[in-house]
């Protein structure tokens, strides 16, 4: 072990807390696999305990899988376990409560709850109690469950990332619902589906010293959640900027207008980009391509009817960060229609790669990419009008989508690199490792 990290100072013990690390979709999978890369560039030695869907991880960095039933894998969501998966369960359990959790995890699936913050910090605190010297400080990236709390009465110091308010979410979707006139069905599900909400408030309140990713976020957070300003640090996210770059071999589409949606909710903005699309649609010869894949009862088949786009609409999920970097330098123009945003991946990958980019002004996307006509052309969230006005001119102007792309490009480079993440993250490990005077 070095006896000295980049900082001057003693290399830490980190136990990085992901109740799910999908790389593929949302992105807690992606802030996991790169500031644990960071942090060991930096010197510290990281392990991340992560439930299933397991994150990708870089060499140097341990994955400890806590598993859970894995109720909802995108390949059979609702999954319902076979009585030989449980007899396995059994069989490798190290005690009666990983049985207990078990049960508990299956019996919210079946009420239409979502357990794994709940599920996943439980089994995360068994963990760690049964190795009480291993770490020097916890990172849990947005669980929030009981057994977080747990660990802070363990000993062990707790830092935590808190990208967003889960609030924004649920009202976002409550609002969908309401106006698409869902039955009494819909809503009970989202209530239920959101009931960790209060669990997450209560135990964000009990941790001392909560990392968040912008000032709008720390904003919200203190608003919707209760949770004092002081709590709260700002350390914004990074992108691979070597990986994620302008690739000049590959040949732009003529008019394809491409964005990311890691999930068909609401907060995303899909159904005013689709709107603005088909208005764009009247006057060029436009495709839309959108990284991310529908979910179960989605709207989307129904709007993609309406407006008559299911001929130039296209999904596609599931692929390589090679592969996204190529889609973004194939796009002719990038588009982050989000109603709210804690922080946006997509616009600074986006960025990095030169792509010309239209944003709304949701959340944190003004801190992310500067004024107007900058690093990109915004327009106010859900407003498909607007929206498509900036999509045409974008379109039509290739010096300004030029200027554009090279403008998100030096953004990036001089405020968004993983390193610098990394860097503030060791800041509030210190910090809070001084005030338990550790």
């Amino acid at each position: 072990m070095s006896s000295r990290a980049a900082d001057g100072g003693r290399p830490l013990r980190i136990a990085w807390l992901a109740y799910r690390g999908n790389p593929h979709s949302g992105g807690q999978g992606v802030y996991t696999r790169y500031l644990a890369r960071e942090l060991t560039a930096l010197g510290h030695y990281v392990d991340v305990l992560s439930g299933q869907p397991y994150p990708v991880l870089d060499e140097g960095v341990r994955l400890v899988p806590i598993e859970s039933l894995d109720l909802f894998r995108s390949d059979d969501p609702w999954h319902l376990p076979r009585p030989h998966e449980i007899k396995e369960r059994i069989e490798k359990a190290h005690g009666p409560g990983d049985i207990g959790i078990d049960a508990l995890e299956f019996g919210h699936m079946l009420t239409s709850g979502f357990p794994e913050p709940l599920t996943y910090s439980l089994r995360a605190r068994r963990y760690l109690r049964r190795h009480p010297t291993d770490y020097d400080i916890v990172h849990d990236n947005q669980c929030f469950g009981y057994g977080i709390a747990g660990i802070r009465k363990d000993g062990l110091p707790v830092v935590a990332t808190l990208h967003h308010p889960i609030t924004v979410d649920r009202d976002l979707e409550f609002e969908e619902a309401k106006r698409l006139d869902a039955g009494w069905k819909r809503r009970f599900s989202l209530r239920r589906w959101y009931g960790f909400l209060g669990m997450q408030i209560k135990v964000a309140k009990e941790i001392p010293r909560i990392i968040t990713v912008s000032e709008s976020s720390r904003r919200d957070i203190v608003a919707q959640m209760g949770v004092r300003a002081e709590q709260l640090h700002v350390v914004p996210v990074g992108v691979d900027h070597e990986r994620f770059r302008p690739l000049n071999h590959v040949e732009k589409a003529s008019c394809r207008v491409m964005t990311t949606a890691s999930a068909d909710v609401p907060l995303k903005g899909l159904r005013p980009l689709l709107e603005a699309v088909a208005k764009a649609r009247t006057e060029r010869d436009v495709e839309l391509l959108i990284v991310g894949k529908q979910r179960e009862g989605s709207v989307l088949p129904q709007l993609l009817d309406k407006l008559g786009l299911n001929d130039i609409v296209t999904f596609v999920s599931g692929v390589s960060d090679e592969r996204i970097v190529e889609l973004y330098n194939e796009a002719t123009i990038v588009v982050v229609p989000s109603l709210y945003e804690g922080f946006s991946l997509p616009a600074i990958e986006a960025m990095a790669c030169g792509a010309p980019l239209v944003t709304t002004t949701g959340g944190a996307l003004p801190e992310v990419v500067g004024p107007n006509g900058i690093a990109a052309l915004t327009v106010a969230p859900n407003d498909p009008e607007a929206l498509a006005v900036a999509i045409g001119r974008m379109l039509d102007d290739p010096e300004l989508r030029a200027r554009i792309g090279a403008g998100g490009r030096a953004r990036v480079l001089n405020r968004f690199t993983w390193k610098v993440a990394a860097e503030g993250t060791v800041e509030q490990y210190r910090a809070e490792l001084t005030d338990r005077g550790r």
